[in-house]
C-alpha cells in the first residue's frame, strides 16, 4: 500500500544536556564548561532555538546524582550538577515569546498536587507554553533520597504514574477557564459555581483538590513520554501527546510509528493527536568527511574510565575495571549485551557487539547518544535522511541532541534548517500562540465541561 503524502510539517525539539549530548562534551574547547550552573549558558540556547523557529526546548532531569565509580564520575559531569527544570524553565519564560517549555518530572518521587501547581503555575507565566514529561524514574539513587530502599516495582511504577497523570489533569480542572470574574462593583472575585473539588480517592493517592491556580491556558500543558517498552506504550496510547522513543532504522521507526497511531484510535483518540519525535544526534559538517571528523575528535576525548562507567551501568553493574580496553570485549561482555537487548529492544550495543570490537571501540560507538540515533554527515545528508524519516512516516519531528553546546546547536541551525526550509518541511514562522498551536493539538476541554 502506497504511503500517503504527508500534508503537515515537520516538528523540532532541542534536548539540551548542559555542555551537550555526548559524554565528553564537556571537554570539547567551544563547549561552556560551567554550563550546568550557568543561567545565561540557557538564555543563549533558547533564544537560537526560538529564532530558528523550533517547537520547543527539552530538559531531562533525575532527582539524584548518579552512584558509581567515583573517579570515573568526576571525569563525567553530565548528571551530577545542574539546574531543576522546572526552576531554569519559568527564567528562559521571562526572555522568550513562542518556544515550548518542556521539562522532566518523575511520578515516582513527587505528589500529584505539587506537579499540577508547578506546571500550572509555568503554563500561565509563559502564556501557554509548557509541557510535562512524564516519567517514572531510571535512576535507581533517586529511591534513597525519598524513604526507600529501592524503586517501585515495573507494573507498580506505570499503574501509579497512570493515576498520578490522571489526578494532576483532574487538579488542573480545578477552576473552569471562566471562573475567574474579578468583578470590583460586586465585589466578586471568582464564580463559586465553576470551583471543583477532586476529591480523588485510588490506591496510590488521595487527593482532595481544588488547585489553587487558574485553569493553565492550555488547558492542560502538552503531555509528553519517552518509552520504548509495550506498558509505556500502552500509556502514551492513552495519555501522551508527544512522544520520544530512541529508534535507529526506518524499519524500526515505521513499525513503532504505526503501532502508536493505532493504539490511539482504540482509546478514541485521533492518530494526529500524538507526536511521535525520536532523539536524533547530529553530528553536522561542511562535508561528510569533516562531520566524521568532527565525530572521530569527540570520541578520541571519551577518558577510559568513563567509557568503562557508560557501559557498565548500561550492563547492570558489569564490573569492567580489569579488561584492557584494547583487546575484544570479552564473552561475558556480549552475554550481557544480549540480555539486555531483549528487554530493551535496543540494537545499538548489540550490533556493534556482534563485531566484537574492542572496549575502546565499543564504548566510543555508544557514548555519543546513548541508545539515541546518531546522524553524521554534510548538511544535505542530514537533510535527506530527516527527510525519509518524515516523508515514509516514521516520525512527525525529531527532538535535535546536540553533541556539543552551543556551537552543535548553531550548527545544525545554520546549516541543516535552511535545507529543510527549502524543501518546504520546516515552518519560516510559528503558527501559534502556545506549544499546542504549534504542535497542531487540540486544547483540551475540562472533564466538567463534558460531563455537563
Amino acid at each position: 500500500m502506497p504511503i500517503e503524502k504527508r500534508r503537515d510539517r515537520m516538528k523540532l525539539g532541542a534536548f539540551f544536556h548542559p555542555t551537550g549530548n555526548h559524554i565528553a562534551a564537556w571537554l570539547h574547547p567551544s563547549a561552556q564548561i560551567d554550563a550546568g550552573t550557568n543561567f545565561q549558558h540557557y538564555v543563549l540556547l533558547a533564544q537560537m532555538a526560538e529564532a530558528a523557529k523550533f517547537d520547543l526546548m527539552f530538559l531531562a532531569d533525575a532527582v539524584a546524582t548518579r552512584d558509581g565509580n567515583l573517579e570515573a564520575l568526576s571525569r563525567w559531569p553530565q548528571y551530577m550538577a545542574y539546574f531543576d527544570p522546572l526552576t531554569l524553565l519559568a527564567g528562559i519564560a521571562a526572555v522568550t515569546h513562542r518556544l515550548g517549555l518542556v521539562a522532566t518530572m518523575t511520578t515516582s518521587y513527587n505528589e500529584p498536587y505539587t506537579v499540577a501547581r508547578r506546571f500550572a503555575s509555568l503554563d500561565l507565566m509563559s502564556k501557554g507554553r509548557t509541557g510535562w514529561n512524564i516519567v517514572t524514574s531510571s535512576n535507581e539513587s533517586e529511591a534513597f533520597n525519598f524513604g526507600r530502599d529501592a524503586h517501585f516495582g515495573h507494573a507498580e511504577r506505570y499503574e501509579r504514574a497512570d493515576e498520578f497523570t490522571e489526578v494532576v489533569k483532574g487538579l488542573w480542572d480545578s477552576y473552569d477557564d471562566d471562573a475567574f470574574v474579578r468583578d470590583r462593583q460586586n465585589a466578586r472575585y471568582f464564580d463559586p459555581a465553576k470551583l471543583h473539588y477532586l476529591n480523588h480517592k485510588g490506591k496510590h493517592f488521595t487527593v482532595r483538590g481544588p488547585l489553587n491556580a487558574a485553569r493553565p491556558v492550555q488547558g492542560y500543558p502538552v503531555l509528553v513520554q519517552a518509552t520504548a517498552s509495550m506498558d509505556g506504550r500502552e500509556m502514551a496510547a492513552r495519555t501522551a501527546e508527544l512522544l520520544f522513543s530512541p529508534l535507529n532504522s526506518l524499519n524500526d521507526a515505521q513499525q513503532f510509528y504505526g503501532d502508536i497511531k493505532q493504539r490511539c484510535l482504540r482509546y478514541g483518540r485521533s492518530p494526529d493527536h500524538i507526536k511521535v519525535m525520536p532523539g536524533l544526534n547530529v553530528i553536522v559538517g561542511r562535508s561528510e568527511k569533516e562531520a566524521l571528523e568532527k565525530q572521530e575528535y569527540l570520541n578520541s576525548l571519551i577518558h577510559p574510565d568513563v567509557g568503562k562507567e557508560l557501559l557498565s551501568h548500561e550492563l547492570g553493574g558489569l564490573d569492567l575495571s580489569t579488561h584492557d580496553i584494547e583487546r575484544p570485549i570479552a564473552d561475558e561482555v556480549v552475554e550481557r549485551i544480549l540480555q539486555r537487548e531483549k528487554r530493551s529492544h535496543s540494537g545499538l550495543l548489540a550490533d556493534a557487539a556482534r563485531t566484537r570490537p574492542t572496549l575502546r571501540d565499543l564504548y566510543q560507538a555508544y557514548g555519543g547518544a546513548r541508545g539515541q540515533r546518531t546522524l553524521v554527515g554534510s548538511p544535505e545528508q542530514v537533510a535527506d535522511s530527516m527527510e525519509e524519516w518524515f516523508v515514509q512516516r516514521g516520525v512527525d519531528g525529531f527532538l535535535i541532541q546536540p553533541a556539543h553546546l552551543p556551537d552543535g546547536l548553531h550548527e545544525f541551525i545554520s546549516h541543516v534548517i535552511p535545507i529543510l526550509r527549502e524543501r518546504g518541511l520546516f515552518r519560516e514562522e510559528y503558527e501559534g500562540e502556545t506549544l499546542r498551536e504549534n504542535l497542531g493539538l487540540p486544547r483540551p476541554a475540562s472533564h466538567y465541561e463534558k460531563s455537563a
